[in-house]
């Protein structure tokens, strides 16, 4: 009979503790933040919850939680070999499936919560691209009421305006962390599913686009190709950015992005004053998009390279050069065609990496720095919403 093992290991409590003394004065000095203590007490564990807006989130958990965090991690950081290994062995990440109910996640959740550990997860499942709380969906109910474990919020403000997920660089200016609110077993089984789901919703939404905080960078606007494919103007197409401004390569509309995260018109009097209004213009303009007269016509070209994603051991390159043309329904690499039908999900991963599953396949997409991922996830979510006849408003575009 095979001998049970304990997820968690005597010596993950000092690699946090090593890791805060470490590399702490360097993450406060960059992103400029002030983290307020999670209260931490031995024999009582959390299920800790954040919105997502920085790469480093794990990070700010972790320097405001005095013991160790099992965090939920998508299978991306687990398919890179040996630094793979080492990540495990050292804080036993719980992997997770990105765009599936992945059961095994949730057993592992429920292992590590019987064995004393505090978990930490985005409900999210992605950074946001332009400022706001994204969807998440309501089975982190279930979750919670499985682990039966008290339930701590942690904010971020600032975090956004910090480091956007579309950008390269750090913007000066403030980031701040703190818990705003611990939910009590108690307290969350009087609530029904709805109640604590919606309770949940408004403690972690934040929308920077409200917050007056300033951040500067010459290069503020650098890499905004990446989310946007919709003008204003002239609707789809391809967007171009160099320091402070981006231009339209099809009307070439000009727009800067200015340190009080708003945007200003330099060609023409634009309608969106921020970011967040025209992410939910390109949404909008996605969701009433009729995809038929590009079943036959290439709606954007990338040249890419293609990966294989071993799970849970290592990316395998396929293609290093190779021609990815997105149609209304499929997508063509080289000679190959991918239905739609065919692919049970696409999501991004990172900044602009693009994830394809088939099956029990994983395919990696990665491009050039101004690769636009998200353009792809939201066609392909478009029209399995068009197949299924949904409600505009029902609609969801996959992040």
């Amino acid at each position: 009979m095979k001998k049970k093992t304990n997820w968690r290991k005597p010596w993950h409590g000092f690699v946090r503790n090593f890791f805060v003394m470490l590399c702490s004065p360097y993450i406060k000095q960059k992103y400029h933040i002030t983290i307020d203590k999670l209260e931490y007490k031995k024999d009582k564990p959390y299920l800790i919850l954040m919105n997502h807006q920085t790469a480093f989130d794990q990070f700010f958990i972790g320097m405001a939680y005095d013991g160790p965090i099992y965090y939920l991690a998508t299978e991306d950081i687990f398919s890179l070999g040996l630094i793979s290994r080492i990540l495990d062995f050292l804080v036993a990440p719980i992997p997770i499936k990105k765009q599936t109910t992945d059961l095994n996640a949730i057993k592992s959740c429920v292992k590590v919560a019987k064995e004393g550990g505090t978990i930490a997860l985005f409900p999210e499942g992605n950074r946001t691209f332009h400022g706001k709380t994204l969807y998440f969906k309501p089975s982190i109910v279930k979750l919670i009421r499985l682990i039966k474990l008290p339930v701590a919020i942690m904010r971020l403000e600032g975090g956004y305006g910090a480091q956007p997920r579309w950008s390269d660089v750090v913007r000066k200016g403030s980031i701040h962390a703190y818990p705003s609110r611990i939910i009590a077993v108690d307290e969350y089984t009087k609530l029904s599913d709805d109640e604590l789901f919606n309770l949940i919703q408004k403690e972690l939404y934040v929308d920077e686009t409200n917050l007056d905080d300033e951040f500067y960078h010459k290069k503020n606007a650098e890499y905004m190709e990446r989310f946007l494919y919709v003008c204003p103007e002239c609707g789809l197409t391809i967007f171009k950015s160099k320091n402070d401004l981006v231009e339209c390569l099809s009307c070439h509309q000009r727009i800067r992005y200015l340190p009080n995260k708003k945007l200003q018109g330099v060609t023409y009097d634009f309608p969106f004053s921020t970011i967040g209004q025209w992410y939910d213009y390109q949404c909008e303009y996605m969701k009433h998009l009729d995809l038929q007269p590009y079943y036959d016509s290439i709606m954007y070209e990338d040249t890419i390279r293609l990966f294989h994603v071993i799970l849970y051991r290592y990316k395998k390159k396929l293609k290093n050069k190779a021609t990815l043309r997105l149609y209304g329904n499929r997508l063509e690499i080289d000679n190959s065609h991918l239905s739609f039908d065919n692919i049970s999900s696409i999501t991004v991963l990172g900044k602009n990496k693009l994830n394809i599953y088939v099956n029990d396949m994983v395919y990696q997409i990665k491009g050039n720095k101004s690769f636009n991922a998200l353009k792809y996830v939201n066609v392909y979510f478009r029209y399995h919403n068009m197949q299924k006849g949904e409600l505009d408003y029902e609609q969801f575009l996959g992040l």
